[in-house]
């Protein structure tokens, strides 16, 4: 079979996604509307959940393709901020396609998902080397994404309840204040500042020891290392 269709397929399955009530297709409808037998579909998507998945990837590379061509900014959360709400916006112009990409019926992450949380996980650690934030990259992304995540999902599915973009707006300036730390004067350093608690100092260590590449230490001294700063970046308060 030719890429043209595999595309073809490919398109006509995004298009009957976008025009399902409830984001569902079925393998047939796109066979019939591709004009290919059954056997063409699955040589090329495996199975529904691989067209599906492969669906996602195609209406996500769009959004992907701006995040990835934007040009960083030395304020690395600001570009958080932008990124959270790009996020809430590419789901609200993409209702059904952002649902499938979140159900619980795709078994395997689509890559454009992935990729999505690679990209966030950049931006903390260009955010944990400047000591802006209180955790290591690694759980505030989970952090963010978990919460990203559940208000689109919420402002795509429930509009009835959720109308307003303002609570997203709310919930991001809410877990920033968590995640985040205030923003040092020039004259100040992470480890000066009243605000540099320990937490953000380690998180801001082991940022920099990625981004050295270990900084002399051997891959094993590195590894432990970066565990023994992210253990005491990501402590909870004894309260």
């Amino acid at each position: 079979m030719s890429t043209s269709t595999r595309t073809r397929i490919l398109e006509v399955a995004a298009a009957l996604v976008r025009e399902s009530p409830d984001g569902d297709i079925s393998t047939r409808a796109v066979c019939e509307a591709a004009k290919v037998g059954a056997p063409a579909l699955y040589r090329h998507f495996g199975d529904k959940e691989g067209l599906l998945s492969a669906v996602v990837d195609h209406g996500f590379e769009k959004y992907l393709a701006t995040k990835r061509e934007r040009g960083e900014t030395t304020d690395a959360v600001e570009d958080l901020r932008r990124g959270w709400d790009s996020h809430v916006a590419f789901a609200l112009d993409n209702r059904n396609l952002y649902r499938l990409m979140n159900s619980p019926a795709m078994r395997t992450p689509p890559a454009a998902a992935l990729e999505s949380h690679r990209i966030l996980t950049g931006d903390l650690e260009r955010a944990a080397a400047q000591g802006r934030i209180r955790v290591a990259p690694e759980l505030a992304a989970q952090m963010i994404m978990s919460a990203n995540v559940g208000v689109a999902l919420m402002l795509v599915s429930r509009p009835a309840t959720f109308d307003d973009i303002e609570v997203s707006h709310r919930v991001r300036d809410a877990l920033y204040a968590t995640v985040l730390t205030p923003k040092l004067v020039p004259e100040e350093s992470p480890s000066a500042s009243a605000d540099a608690e320990v937490p953000t100092v380690a998180a801001r260590l082991s940022a920099l020891l990625r981004k050295e590449h270990g900084a002399g230490l051997s891959t094993a001294e590195a590894a432990l290392m970066k565990e023994w700063l992210d253990r005491v970046a990501n402590a909870r308060p004894e309260t």
